[in-house]
């Protein structure tokens, strides 16, 4: 069992950047349960690894969306691994960089890694994208264990956030999402202590 006293007592958890993988080849051996973050680009993933680790640095963060090109893996407290997964969506990117990326990521659902959870980042702000509508489709489809989150809570209003939230949860269950949403603020911390739960929970079971 992963000892998550550290996160509960406010400490850091140790991160460590393994490698930025271009290719299935490069991808370090599947000795650790995985945690997947999968999101449109500009979603705010960096941010939110950054947030759970309690670290500015571990991912880059980029006014850029569509930075991200590699997959990359971070050793966690040397008994898991965060993997963060090129963004999804990003219109300017050319059609062979977005088709080159699409395969990557395809490529590392299908190598049996270890993967304890997929962990959906989807903007609060937005109705349901198509794009996430697609990839958590095929995740629930696959039989991947899947949570979703609802970023940047924290740019909305009280008013905005319950609408927003009750919106985009019936949108999820209509296309059979039927776990529990967490709602995710990375500036303010909000949700992060009930994600951290859920993922911990998600390696256990490993």
């Amino acid at each position: 069992m992963v000892q998550a006293t550290a996160f509960f007592l406010n400490m850091h958890l140790h991160a460590i950047f393994e490698i930025g993988a271009a290719s299935q080849q490069q991808f370090p051996e599947p000795l650790l349960p995985e945690v997947a973050f999968v999101g449109r680009s500009n979603v705010g993933k960096s941010s939110l690894l950054n947030s759970l680790v309690g670290s500015k640095q571990l991912a880059r963060v980029s006014s850029t969306p569509g930075k991200t090109q590699e997959i990359n893996f971070f050793r966690i407290d040397d008994s898991y691994r965060f993997v963060d997964l090129p963004g999804y969506g990003y219109a300017k990117a050319s059609q062979q960089k977005r088709r080159s990326w699409g395969q990557l990521i395809t490529r590392y659902f299908e190598s049996d890694r270890p993967i304890a959870m997929v962990i959906q980042l989807i903007d609060s702000r937005l109705p349901l994208q198509e794009s996430d509508a697609r990839v958590l489709r095929w995740y629930v489809e696959e039989g991947f264990p899947v949570q979703v989150v609802l970023t940047k809570i924290d740019k909305l209003k009280q008013g905005e956030r319950v609408k927003q939230e009750r919106k985009l949860r019936a949108a999820l269950e209509d296309m059979g999402y039927r776990n529990k949403v967490i709602l995710l603020s990375s500036l303010k911390g909000i949700g992060k202590k009930d994600l951290m739960k859920t993922i911990l929970s998600a390696i256990g079971n490993v």
